[in-house]
């Protein structure tokens, strides 16, 4: 079967999750895997971003990188990335089939979609990478991608999400997505103080390094780094996210000419597509606070909708300064909540509120909600 049609047949979500079955379906085929150098990524927000700088850093130092993150936006390929490019049919095909046929049947038919991926993603990099960059879903430490060795973690901010399966306070969540830890990491700037803690405890735990971004680099670095962030324009989440994957290149024992560093494009994380039109994959409250912020001094038109299980309600309260109009564009999937729902919070918060049409060249407009909210945006653009 191949590749295409295989994920079909994959649920994208579990009410309830088998944390044994990725680690059995891993240990019966490990002798096939010659594990590169990897570094995972945990926590709530900027994972993706950090993760491709830390890979494009890597990259421009000579050494072959493999990226893994999701979800993607418009095509799976997204997901895998090798040396600058995604992964290409030809090479996501002959991978699947030689992990479908290393796995038992048993493991085959039962691993979730974004386990399975996972294995298929370090099949190819196994091959092909010194060093993988492996951004966890999300959890931490039952999460798929916890199943590899690593020699260096990532702790990204960490905030409210997916409360049902990671914990209904701060300490839960936090400490669910530390618990992955079993080497040297670097915990990045985060918002809630009690995570300096945990993350503390967890580096005693464990008898390893606990490097601080806020405190890793003297003021001449900071303020190179705040001079390149200006330049490219990245709003101060962003410059936080390259900061962080700068301080893992430099505990990797590498470092870049922020003078010659060559920027990328990150698509989906406040990407301006069009001179009036932002698009942010945020979906929530945390993304929601970076991304006012980041919009203070103006007013768009919110091109919004969201899943059942996020905090819509607080997520739009947070949104409501910046917000002109909120447009409701509309998403394929069964997770997204009621319409009427959304329009109840916009008449309480006071804001108009619409379906989403077009795009008016005379209005600003922000993209925001999920990828499948990006998603559905892109491919409504590309088809008129």
């Amino acid at each position: 079967m191949k590749i295409a049609q295989f994920l079909e047949n994959k649920p994208l979500f579990y009410d309830v999750i088998d944390y044994a079955r990725m680690p059995n379906a891993y240990q019966s085929i490990r002798n096939h895997f010659k594990l590169p150098r990897i570094i995972q990524i945990v926590g709530t927000n900027g994972k993706g971003t950090t993760g491709r700088f830390l890979a494009h850093m890597l990259l421009q130092n000579g050494l072959h990188v493999g990226h893994y993150t999701s979800p993607h936006i418009l095509k799976f390929n997204e997901r895998i990335w090798i040396d600058g490019e995604d992964i290409n049919n030809e090479i996501l095909e002959v991978y699947h089939q030689k992990t479908i046929s290393l796995l038992p049947i048993e493991y085959a038919s039962s691993l979730s979609y974004f386990e399975y991926t996972t294995l298929l993603a370090m099949a190819i990099f196994c091959d092909k990478c010194d060093y993988v960059v492996l951004e966890a879903g999300l959890g931490g430490e039952f999460d798929a991608t916890s199943v590899f060795e690593k020699i260096l973690s990532i702790i990204t901010p960490i905030g409210f999400d997916h409360q049902a399966f990671l914990g209904e306070s701060i300490e839960e969540i936090a400490q669910t997505k530390i618990n992955s830890v079993k080497n040297d990491f670097i915990l990045a700037k985060q918002y809630e103080p009690e995570i300096y803690g945990i993350a503390l405890q967890k580096s005693c735990e464990v008898d390893k390094k606990l490097f601080y971004v806020e405190s890793f680099f003297d003021n001449k670095t900071l303020k190179n780094i705040a001079t390149f962030g200006e330049k490219q324009g990245y709003p101060s989440f962003l410059l936080d996210n390259f900061t962080t994957a700068f301080c893992a290149l430099s505990v990797l024992g590498y470092d870049i000419n922020l003078d010659t560093f060559q920027p990328l494009t990150i698509m989906g994380r406040c990407q301006k597509i069009y001179p009036n039109v932002t698009i942010d994959v945020g979906h929530n409250v945390m993304a929601a606070r970076a991304i006012v912020h980041h919009f203070k001094e103006k007013k768009v038109i919110l091109v919004y909708n969201s899943y059942k299980d996020k905090d819509y309600e607080t997520i739009l309260k947070i949104l409501q300064p910046i917000i002109l109009e909120i447009q409701i564009i509309d998403v394929d999937a069964q997770r997204v909540v009621e319409k009427e729902n959304l329009y109840k919070i916009a008449t309480s918060l006071n804001l108009a509120i619409s379906s989403f049409k077009s795009v008016s060249k005379t209005q600003e407009y922000l993209v925001f909600g999920s990828f499948s909210v990006v998603e559905a945006f892109l491919k409504g653009i590309r088809e008129k």
